[in-house]
């Protein structure tokens, strides 16, 4: 049996027409029509009824129709796969910068060394960046941190604490971990207020409003402004590796978190690229004792 036969079937159904199929098809109508008569005849059963009215199933075609779909997705499917693999594939990755820098070049050599016919494509942002990426589609997965855009499925991969950042010498230096309310009483440097959830949760939930006196959209930019006395910060830890000198970092009291999660949209088809690196992202985690 064809598949071509097959498709003119589906078209001819999904459609309601067989003058639509064949536009789709790119066939005449009559062509149409007689691959749909040869199918019928090799099954041994009617699949459509043609009207003036357009196409619908028999009693046949609603038992097998749904069969008949299936199989076509799952023949194009093939397709798709042999095509990444043979130009190699591409996953197309949205982080932000804590990620892109402690975590993505081990990912990426591990996916690397397992999977060298495919190829990678990185788009670095903030937390608002990456969920437009998502939402707009122009990336297969992003590093997020929970809770997650819409239409997503969201896998959290580890939490990371967030530390209080003060110039090197500043009073609350001598204390650790430092309550959130003396950190409230100093000027804060912050996240644009898209991409500084995590923090403000925190502030919001021990009822304290610091003056917030500067904002910026650069994480290290941040760092480098507690780091010239302009005032302090509430910062993930996972953004603060090699990045100590001039500052001191102090735990928070009491803790806050932020969760770290790859987020997935929802219904798109998932390439092998796409399933190798998620694989690759939880090996890698596992081996650094993260998950």
């Amino acid at each position: 049996m064809s598949l071509k036969k097959f498709e003119a079937a589906e078209a001819a159904w999904r459609l309601g027409s067989l003058k639509k199929a064949a536009a789709e098809l790119g066939y005449t109508q009559s062509g149409v029509s007689h691959m749909i008569s040869g199918l019928e005849q090799e099954l041994g059963v009617p699949l459509l009824v043609r009207s003036k009215g357009g196409v619908t199933l028999t009693q046949a075609g609603e038992r097998l129709m749904p069969l008949i779909t299936d199989m076509l997705k799952r023949y194009h499917e093939i397709l798709q796969s042999a095509s990444e693999v043979s130009r190699g594939g591409v996953v197309k990755i949205g982080a932000f910068t804590s990620v892109a820098v402690n975590w993505l070049p081990g990912i990426i050599r591990l996916y690397r060394e397992k999977h060298p016919e495919f190829r990678i494509n990185l788009m670095n942002g903030d937390y608002n960046d990456v969920n437009i990426w998502l939402r707009d589609g122009e990336i297969d997965l992003g590093f997020i941190a929970l809770p997650g855009p819409e239409d997503c499925r969201c896998v959290p991969l580890a939490e990371d604490p967030l530390s209080v950042v003060l110039p090197s010498g500043h009073p609350l230096c001598g204390m650790d971990p430092v309550p959130i309310e003396e950190v409230a009483k100093e000027p804060l440097i912050s996240l644009l207020q898209t991409s500084s959830q995590d923090v403000h949760r925190a502030l919001d939930r021990a009822g304290v409003r610091p003056e917030i006196r500067y904002t910026t959209k650069d994480d290290y930019a941040i760092i480098a402004m507690v780091r010239e006395g302009l005032g302090v910060s509430i910062m993930p830890e996972l953004l603060l590796k090699g990045q100590m000198t001039g500052v001191a970092v102090r735990r928070l009291s009491p803790p806050a978190f932020r969760t770290i999660a790859l987020a997935v949209p929802e219904g798109r088809e998932k390439t092998p690229a796409v399933r190798c690196f998620e694989e690759c992202v939880t090996q890698w985690l596992s081996g650094q004792g993260l998950r």
